[in-house]
């Protein structure tokens, strides 16, 4: 696996970069990309069509991005995994193109992002990526299994320059400049065993797995009944999900964490987010917001002039500090960053 990108301080970073151009030679320490090692595969039931679906993880090369392919369908139609695909968020985010469709995607896209992998072949049988115990853990033992490699191509990144926020019915994700990539996220549920919580994270690899990954989506038991007879929630279970009803908690096994069920919105604004196609350096406050709010966050994130900027990798010698020591997301930007 990659090693893990600590955050760090840009204005350091960029100040020393600065310096080392006019005292270093021309060799010079970049970003890369990174794609899974080899053909994995894994299959369970999709958490709303209730369907049985096997993925298959595969190498690609760079520049190729995260992609889904549908194998069950004629032609095989491949999806790009892209803001602008998205087609539905309700109760999950669903990407197509031309009537071809994969839904729930969010919790291995969160796992991609946080195991810095850049570009991949996803092969899926069915409608659904596969809900597994429902939350991204399984994904990242799938890709820790695959392997993770590094490729001949400099990783890009976007940086947030300019405040925005996006509001909806009392929820609102709010962005600003930052040195790195950290989200706040707020829930508040009338719920006692959920009510209001709250949780910051900064990026870092190993936090992601220990701190984000296992954390399980959760649902009402009011609610989820109400969803079955819509059609929706066909595949949920205990096995994969957390149940609460108006007082308690069905799951024998109890919590993961004392606050779960903020660390997986976290989670799913973090798989939503990835759609994107890059990095992105920035302080994200993510308060009572849902996949349709994320949907529209990005939207605009990506088409506001002037709010965010694609970063040029920046010229740090080889050998001036450890590559583990570089902050992957955050760290390798030049002073002059090119509007998108």
């Amino acid at each position: 696996m990659p090693a893990c990108p600590c955050p760090g301080n840009l204005a350091h970073i960029l100040l020393l970069n600065s310096r080392l151009r006019r005292t270093w030679g021309v060799k010079f320490f970049y970003p890369r990309q990174h794609t899974v090692t080899r053909e994995v595969w894994c299959g369970g039931v999709g958490l709303h069509t209730g369907a049985d679906v096997t993925i298959r993880l595969k190498p690609a090369p760079p520049d190729f991005g995260i992609r889904f392919q549908r194998t069950d369908l004629t032609g095989k139609p491949v999806i790009t995994a892209h803001y602008r695909q998205v087609v539905d968020t309700f109760q999950a985010t669903t990407i197509g193109i031309a009537g071809a469709v994969v839904g729930t995607v969010e919790h291995l896209m969160a796992a991609f992002y946080g195991c810095g992998v850049d570009n991949v072949l996803v092969e899926v049988d069915g409608p659904e990526i596969p809900i597994l115990d429902g939350s991204a853990a399984p994904y990242t033992g799938l890709i820790r299994k695959a392997g993770v490699r590094e490729q001949d191509a400099v990783r890009r990144c976007l940086i947030v320059d300019r405040p925005m926020v996006v509001k909806e019915d009392g929820a609102y994700i709010r962005v600003t400049p930052s040195d790195h990539f950290r989200i706040d996220c707020a829930i508040d549920f009338p719920h006692p065993l959920v009510g209001k919580q709250r949780y910051s994270w900064s990026f870092c690899e190993n936090s992601f797995k220990r701190e984000i990954a296992k954390a399980r989506t959760f649902g009402f038991l009011k609610d989820v009944r109400k969803l079955q007879t819509m059609g929706r929630a066909q595949g949920g279970s205990l096995a994969n999900a957390i149940v609460l009803d108006e007082c308690g908690l069905l799951n024998r096994e109890g919590f993961r964490y004392a606050d779960e069920c903020v660390r997986h919105k976290l989670l799913d604004f973090m798989g939503d987010l990835a759609l994107i196609g890059m990095p992105v350096v920035g302080a994200f406050h993510v308060h009572r917001a849902g996949h349709s709010l994320h949907s529209r966050f990005l939207k605009q994130l990506m088409t506001r002039p002037g709010t965010c900027s694609l970063a040029q990798p920046s010229c740090i010698p080889t050998g001036v500090f450890p590559a583990s020591r570089l902050p992957a997301f955050a760290g390798q930007i030049s002073s002059v960053a090119k509007p998108i």
